[in-house]
């Protein structure tokens, strides 16, 4: 049992007084330990020094040259990546407004002219950017509508979507390269992902509509008719709505 040894406190018998010496030879054996492992650990510290430095040197280079490099580096590269965008993507607007010569405006988005990038050469010069990520995007859309459906499915499997509709858009697109390559089963598997990546309903009515019309395609009936049933319960006020019935009618009357 520890004892307690208040000031001017004496020792009762030579049992106490054995007690209180063991004490004080068991304290002094604690601080000798610690300050032979506090000599050790100096020891240590001035034999490594120059490894220490060493290693705190090359992680404040490495922190260092990190910032440097965003700086430096990638926000002016992004900044140039954006600015070249402007010109592939006025041909791209244009393409999709146009009633005629489409195919050779998108040419000129994907291509570029007069010494101004294409989504194509932006590609290649500006990886890792996202505007090369949205030009991934642009360009695999440009060649849907061109018809080149592995081109098309190439450039939009390599679109990282992060925004709802672009993301829900491109996978959407990649469902319709399948289906054009006769391909249904794999259209409706992007469908399907173009339905979970976003609800909006700007794009979840479309995708349902022609996630539907596959799976009829398909034979599987009750999988269309939960399809169209979801796009006249959630969005009547859509396109698709005003004409599904007559699919429900479809779906119910092949089951």
């Amino acid at each position: 049992m520890a004892t307690y040894k208040k000031r001017g406190f004496k020792p009762k018998n030579k049992e106490e007084e054995q007690e209180i010496v063991e004490q004080e030879s068991a304290t002094a054996e604690v601080f000798s330990s610690l300050d032979e492992s506090a000599s050790k650990t100096e020891e240590w510290v001035a034999s490594n020094q120059n490894y220490i430095l060493g290693i705190i040197g090359v992680i404040a280079v490495g922190v260092l040259g990190y910032l440097a490099y965003v700086q430096f580096v990638e926000k002016p590269k992004e900044a140039s990546a954006t600015n070249e965008m402007y010109y592939p993507q006025q041909y791209f607007d244009q393409a999709i407004n146009s009633a005629s010569a489409k195919d050779s405006l998108y040419n000129l988005a994907l291509n570029g002219a007069e010494g101004k990038y294409g989504f194509l050469d932006i590609i290649d010069e500006y990886s890792g950017t996202k505007a090369a990520n949205l030009a991934n995007y642009s360009a695999g859309m440009a060649y849907l509508n061109m018809q080149k459906y592995q081109e098309a499915i190439s450039h939009l499997e390599d679109f990282n979507a992060e925004d709802d509709i672009l993301g829900a858009l491109a996978k959407g697109g990649l469902g319709d390269a399948f289906m054009q390559l006769d391909q249904p089963e794999e259209a409706l598997d992007f469908y399907d992902k173009a339905l979970k990546h976003s609800d909006n309903s700007f794009t979840a009515p479309k995708f349902l509509y022609k996630a539907g019309v596959t799976a009829l395609d398909l034979g599987q009936k009750e999988k269309a008719l939960q399809y169209f049933q979801q796009i006249k319960d959630q969005y009547a006020s859509s396109d698709e709505a005003s004409t599904i019935d007559a699919f429900i009618g479809m779906a119910k009357s092949t089951k």
